[in-house]
């Protein structure tokens, strides 16, 4: 089956400009702890869905595990493949459909979607694709923007007096949103765009019972931003700790489950 057009391919030397930077929340918060959670380590089999450019494929990787990872765009593979070692096998696939993971011995311990399940269609589809290639009481870890406070276009941060808040205009329909990864370039010709898509933490509840996973953990992660200095510094800094930017559910396979 051939992959469905990507809208990341466009971005790619940015996007891999963007997660490399030591300052980046995939750097400060999502590598660490993933690891923490996933604990990856030799005898350990894990694919990495969305992998992006392999940045969280290396780190796996690097910790003794065999390490299986795929993208629907052919250009970020390609920058993964460059910059990583060749015991990482690499495919372009979409989420919902991984034909290389046929098989008992391509069951892996852990499946990790690493802030990508809101930029895929078929969510559902990609859940229960997850849920095939797992072996018995094997994990699926997810990272999301926080969909509770983090929608497209619906929630933004404002000020009343002196107190900051999270504003959120809409939260329970599901959305579908073009992004414009470009705001500073007026030229229609240079404009590139990606999707995205907002769902209430309902509809990831549903998809993931309905794929045969229970939830067995919930984290909620919070910026590693400071201010600068200045007026609104401690309110801001106070807020980045009270509303958080990042969803972590870990998912178990159901025992006796049949796919």
């Amino acid at each position: 089956m051939v992959p469905k057009k990507t809208s990341w391919g466009a971005v790619a030397d940015w996007y891999d400009e963007m997660i490399l930077d030591p300052g980046s929340y995939q750097n400060q918060v999502i590598m660490p702890n993933l690891l923490r959670i996933i604990d990856p380590k030799k005898g350990m089999n894990i694919i990495d869905i969305a992998c992006g450019q392999g940045y969280f494929s290396r780190a796996f990787a690097e910790k003794g595990a065999k390490v299986v990872a795929c993208d629907i765009s052919k250009e970020l593979i390609k920058i993964a493949k460059q910059s990583s070692p060749k015991e990482i096998e690499y495919f372009v696939s979409s989420a919902d459909n991984l034909p290389f993971m046929n098989g008992e011995s391509r069951q892996v311990d852990f499946a990790a979607l690493i802030l990508a399940l809101q930029n895929i269609e078929d969510m559902p589809g990609a859940l229960a694709e997850c849920a095939r290639i797992m072996k018995p009481a094997g994990r699926l870890v997810i990272v999301l923007n926080h969909p509770a406070f983090r929608i497209p276009k619906s929630s933004s941060w404002q000020w009343e007096e002196q107190r900051q808040y999270r504003r959120i205009d809409a939260y329970m329909s599901d959305q579908r949103f073009k992004i414009d990864m470009t705001p500073g370039e007026a030229d229609p010709a240079n404009k590139e765009f990606t999707v995205s898509f907002h769902r209430p933490l309902q509809a990831y509840f549903k998809a993931l019972s309905r794929a045969g996973l229970s939830i067995v953990r919930l984290e909620e992660w919070i910026s590693h931003k400071k201010s600068q200095p200045g007026p609104r510094a401690f309110e801001e800094d106070r807020l980045r700790k009270e509303i958080p930017m990042f969803i972590c559910i870990e998912a178990e396979k159901k025992s006796g489950f049949r796919s």
